[in-house]
């Protein structure tokens, strides 16, 4: 097949099957990943569970080992257990056979190096793409070993480790993995944890057609059946997961979805009440409501642009605890500089059971403090100029070019920032009412587009 440049993104590799990723070229993946990263030790390998992930990990995993390169297959798996497998048994690298929330057509491959460091086009990616379209087989002496692993039981015991068991009330939870994995492992936790917990589920069983669409509930339209759920059983709170289980959201009792950025500051204060005066990693889409959290809690706030490679970078450059996005990713130091898709189910559990509250009325004072915009992706060619045009429009704002442009007012702010990969600018926008939110988020909207 003729390789599609495209297909090697900034942070993975994915493209639809077979007509842009194929055994084939699984199978020169493996050889490409050997050439560039040389793993001197075993590689941990895993899949999610679209249709053709296995049979794409296995093409893989005959490269890696005919370079010679030993494999540890861990089977099904959700990408962060990957940065888990990763990190826990100390491979010299990882890789999961995954396309995260894409539609069933998709497939790829997600890959660390050993620690796990992510790769990204910069780091590694970028040559992977150029060895395959160079390719040259590599053809070892002694072929690499293979070996299965079943890594659930340590994972779950570890995500069990970060709260105390015994202080979990019984709680009545909505879940929603989207067909992914992430039921399956909750469950697992609750019945290693011994966890008081009644689970109500909703898509729950695996299934790599994804038979509702894209499974993302990052996209408002899909989240409306764990909110209807969530009302009509009375539970406690609800859920979801996006299909390769590495970003969570929560809707709390009565069916009041919770965007991730309200959210995080449960998160935050829960962080810094067990490991106080440490660094907050926070980035520039959504800001107030997180200072007042890192700022009220003894915290020191480091400002990252957007990207998981960059908010790694920042936590070990810094040292810093924790770091969460508006986008579902939370990111732990004590998890290999991370993130995790279960550890921040498990502290809502334990900060619910804790604090004796509902979520609903813990998010109501924040979400009534500072009103946002969503993300709005908006098609400019001329993304730079653009961004230009905002930075004079509002020239008298409190400025940033960190990432894209932040324009920032007492009352309001936003955020405009280039997409990786896509002529794309996106804006996210806040204010102190609803109504200056509605106002601000129009106006700018027509500054972009103009």
């Amino acid at each position: 097949m003729i390789i599609d440049p495209s297909i090697f993104k900034a942070y993975d590799i994915r493209g639809i099957y077979p007509g842009q990723l194929d055994e084939n070229l699984a199978y020169k993946i493996g050889q490409a990943y050997t050439a560039v990263i040389k793993p001197q030790g075993e590689v941990l390998v895993g899949e999610d569970v679209r249709l053709y992930s296995k049979v794409l990990k296995n093409n893989l995993i005959r490269g890696l080992n005919d370079a010679g390169v030993g494999v540890i297959d861990a089977g099904l798996i959700s990408t962060d257990m990957l940065y888990f497998g990763v990190g826990n048994y100390k491979t010299d690298g990882g890789i999961q056979a995954t396309a995260s929330h894409n539609p069933p057509e998709w497939h790829g491959f997600k890959m660390v190096k050993k620690g796990p460091v992510p790769m990204t086009l910069e780091s590694g990616i970028g040559d992977i793409r150029d060895y395959v379209s160079n390719f040259k087989p590599i053809v070892a002496a002694a072929k690499g070993s293979l070996t299965n692993l079943d890594i659930w039981n340590d994972y779950c015991k570890l995500v069990l480790s970060w709260i105390d068991t015994t202080k979990i009330k019984p709680l009545k939870i909505v879940i929603n993995p989207n067909f992914g994995l992430a039921g399956l492992i909750l469950e697992k936790i609750v019945e290693i944890g011994n966890l008081p917990l009644q689970l109500i589920k909703l898509n729950a069983e695996p299934n790599g057609n994804f038979p509702k669409g894209r499974p993302d509930p990052f996209i408002p339209e899909n989240r409306n059946e764990l909110i209807k759920l969530v009302a009509e059983s009375k539970a406690d709170l609800g859920i979801a997961w996006d299909a390769d289980s590495d970003r969570i959201f929560f809707c709390a009792d009565g069916g009041v979805f919770i965007e991730p950025y309200y959210l995080n500051t449960i998160l935050i204060k829960q962080m810094l009440k067990k490991s106080p005066n440490e660094k907050i990693i926070y980035d520039p889409r959504y800001t107030w409501a997180l200072l007042d959290a890192i700022n009220e809690n003894g915290g020191e706030p480091v400002l990252v642009r957007v990207g998981h490679s960059y908010i790694k970078e920042a936590m070990i450059k810094y040292n810093a605890l924790f770091a969460a996005e508006s986008s579902g990713h939370t990111y732990y130091r004590d998890y290999w500089h991370s993130d995790c898709g279960m550890i921040p189910a498990v502290q809502i559990l334990e900060f619910l059971s804790e604090s004796g509250r509902k979520l609903s009325e813990v998010v109501k004072d924040v979400m009534n403090k500072y009103y946002i915009s969503g993300e709005i992706n908006n098609k400019i060619k001329d993304k730079e100029g653009k961004i230009n045009e905002i930075a004079e429009k509002y020239k008298d704002a409190k400025q940033s070019r960190l990432d894209g442009i932040a324009i920032e007012y007492d009352d309001w702010r936003f955020c405009v920032r280039p997409a990786n990969t896509e002529s794309l600018l996106r804006l996210t926008l806040e204010a102190k009412s609803q109504e200056l939110m509605e106002e601000k988020r129009d106006e700018v909207l027509a500054l972009i587009r103009s």
